[in-house]
């Protein structure tokens, strides 16, 4: 692994956690992400399935793991599997997990071979009336190809069909929405590594430079800080391109005048950060780009202002769409007549703001937690509005990653500069 030694008292913290939540007399399994193909013999790179990471913290295929806190046997309690290595594999493949060496990664001191997992789910199996089992459970998922999990999920209820099956998602949205020290620790580390590639670019930048090039600094800048690199696919989108709002080709060149709106995030531990600037090609913004810039900026302030525990989603993204409207009237991008006839399913302001403000992250982007509850301390969000006007070749947004705290937030990114000032003046330096 890339990334510094993590511990084991955080997974074994969260498998204690996890474990308290179970039904009597219940099992837990959990499978590892494929290895997925490409073309002829080649792989994409392997990323750990997040919830089997977030209980051991082993980021290796072929690996299962078994919980059964009602085991009759202490031993049999907590049961790690990993792919037996040898040799061969360590010459080919290089260094794997043995089983010591996964007990002091992990803190479960059960480790069997993986080619074992079918004798050993079997025995444990007959004292358990019922299995909870792991899947894709995201408000957004959308896969058309079968996953081992998926796969491996469909042959244990045909073995044990007259087991009760349990939903694990359930718990491990609640689990790990609520973020513990060390998380927070991971999360601010991938933060400093962004704003470590942000700076890099703003004396990079200037008129003539392809949006790609911009990509390379930050993939520079991100792989040297011992990140895998991108938390998910950059968005480096300059003129035109910032009103597409998942504009991720990054082919076109940046012109003198232009802005280019960057969202951008490093990975760090498989923990992400998630980042958005806008930044004026050759330093300087004019008086349109930065009252645009500076009413995105007011809104994402007291936007965060009012992510505070107790209030909903919901109710939270409906105050950020009136202070977004009264930016975008001050503007003059709408009147008093839109706002009269705006259709509340569709408000006015979604003409130029037309996508969420904050959604969870953590080991996954768009991470996992609850829509409709009421948010808590130790939740860690985005706060990202924008406004997009394709008439005026003009896409401002602004992205901060912040931890709710019990009165108030703490930004993940307040380090990192953002006023149009502070921007102007190290592009200039």
């Amino acid at each position: 692994m890339r990334y510094e030694n993590i511990g084991k008292d955080l997974f074994i913290k969260n498998r204690k956690k996890f474990m308290a939540k179970m039904e009597p007399k219940s099992i837990a399994v959990f499978f590892s992400n494929d290895i997925l193909p490409t073309n002829a013999d080649g792989t994409l790179p392997f990323r750990q399935n997040n919830d089997l990471f977030y209980l051991c913290g082993v980021d290796q295929e072929e690996t299962i793991l078994v919980l059964f806190p009602d085991a009759p046997d202490p031993a049999l309690r907590e049961v790690l599997f990993v792919r037996e290595t040898n040799e061969h594999i360590a010459v080919w493949e290089g260094e794997k997990l043995d089983k010591d060496s996964a007990t002091e990664q992990t803190g479960v001191e059960t480790v069997v071979w993986t080619k074992d997992f079918d004798a050993k789910i079997k025995q444990l199996a007959f004292s358990a009336s019922s299995i909870y089992l792991n899947s894709n459970e995201h408000l957004r998922a959308a896969t058309e190809v079968e996953t081992r999990e998926e796969r491996l999920n469909k042959e244990l209820i045909k073995k044990f069909p007259l087991h009760n099956v349990l939903r694990a998602a359930p718990i491990m949205h609640d689990l790990r929405a609520k973020k513990e020290d060390r998380e927070v620790e991971l999360m601010r580390k991938a933060c400093n590594i962004t704003e470590k590639g942000f700076r890099r670019l703003l004396s990079f930048v200037k008129p003539g430079v392809m949006e790609y090039e911009i990509e390379a600094e930050l993939m520079h800048e991100f792989l040297r800080n011992r990140s895998r690199g991108f938390a998910y696919t950059p968005i480096i989108a300059s003129g035109a391109n910032a009103c597409v709002l998942h504009y991720i080709e990054n082919k076109g060149a940046c012109n003198d005048g232009d802005l280019i709106l960057l969202d951008v995030g490093a990975e760090y531990a498989n923990y992400a950060s998630d980042m958005s600037r806008t930044i004026p090609v050759n330093g300087r913004f004019t008086d349109r780009q930065k009252a645009v810039y500076n009413a995105v900026l007011k809104v994402q302030r007291d936007a965060m202002n009012i992510l505070r525990p107790g209030i909903t989603l919901p109710e939270y993204h409906k105050e950020v769409g009136k202070m977004m409207e009264a930016q975008l009237l001050d503007l003059k991008l709408l009147d008093k007549t839109d706002i009269k006839n705006q259709n509340p399913e569709w408000p006015a302001y979604k003409k130029y703001f037309m996508h969420g403000t904050s959604h969870y992250i953590g080991l996954d982007v768009h991470d996992v937690g609850s829509w409709s509850d009421p948010i808590n301390v130790g939740n860690v969000f985005t706060v990202e509005p924008g406004i997009y006007i394709p008439e005026e070749n003009l896409g401002v947004r602004l992205e901060n990653d912040i931890l709710i705290s019990k009165d108030g937030y703490d930004d993940l990114m307040g380090n990192i500069p953002i006023e149009a000032e502070e921007i102007e003046e190290l592009m200039n330096a």
